[in-house]
């Protein structure tokens, strides 16, 4: 479907909060393996078995600065409660462009399969859905810069390291991205639990990009306007509302199943 047809040493204390931290072992692991920037990582006195271990060994192999610290001075500097020992420190995150995203799809000789995210502002639901989505083969994500989360500790801990892996444009104007996108030949889908055609009855192959909507209150009036058509997912029960993770989930996987056939 086309519109066109090491050395580990102690050191003092350290700050109590960085917006620029990757926090458990399997994320730091994914951040190690992605080759990205890692200013330094921090690890429990004492925590030196299991996963830790291979976390030390490739920070060493990497020439990345390891650090020491106490249990108290390791649950001050942390974001999360579920830390498991392990604190990286990097650099702010490197959000792309647009382009950037549709370079990728076009490097994989693949149709454009891109998210919308129009106000999710739950860390824990856009670190669920960044991790969903890159399992599901999505090239890139957009959210917006104002009333909306954006990557940091928590989304980057609950993603389970996929933030590494996945391109996210952070874009002023949403309504401005998705004409952007039209450009370049892109279907945009919407979701709106008021329209009639249940997702799995829609064509979701092609050059595509799903818009997810706020946790409370869905797309904006003015982002499903610009939509090209509107899906939903059917509801039996008494409540009328998924998790937007949960949603994002559903969706796109049945975009996927559409396009590898």
């Amino acid at each position: 479907m086309s519109r066109k047809e090491h050395k580990i040493k102690e050191q003092p204390d350290y700050p109590k909060t960085f917006d620029d931290q990757v926090e458990g072992r399997n994320a730091v692991i994914e951040l190690l393996e992605s080759g990205k920037d890692i200013n330094k990582i921090f690890i429990t006195k004492g925590e030196k078995h299991g996963s830790i271990n291979k976390i030390i060994s490739m920070a060493k192999e990497r020439k990345v600065i390891l650090v020491e610290k106490d249990k108290r001075q390791m649950e001050q500097m942390a974001q999360n409660q579920n830390y498991q020992g392990v604190i990286a420190i990097v650099p702010p995150f490197e959000y792309c462009e647009i382009e950037d995203i549709l370079d990728r799809a076009e490097e994989l000789k693949e149709d454009p399969f891109i998210l919308i995210l129009d106000g999710i502002e739950d860390p824990h639901n856009l670190g669920s859905i960044i991790r969903t989505a890159e399992t599901a083969g999505v090239h890139g994500i957009i959210i917006p810069k104002r009333r909306a989360a954006s990557v940091n500790s928590t989304v980057s801990k609950v993603s389970a390291g996929a933030v590494q892996h996945m391109k996210i444009a952070r874009v002023t104007n949403i309504t401005d991205s998705i004409e952007k996108l039209k450009e370049k030949g892109l279907w945009i889908c919407g979701t709106d639990i008021n329209t009639d055609t249940y997702y799995y009855n829609q064509d979701l192959t092609g050059s595509l990009a799903i818009v997810i909507g706020n946790e409370g209150d869905g797309i904006s009036d003015k982002v499903k306007k610009n939509c090209d058509f509107l899906i939903k997912i059917p509801m039996r029960g008494k409540i009328t509302s998924l998790n937007a993770s949960v949603s994002t989930g559903i969706i796109i996987y049945e975009a996927m199943k559409q396009r590898i056939k």
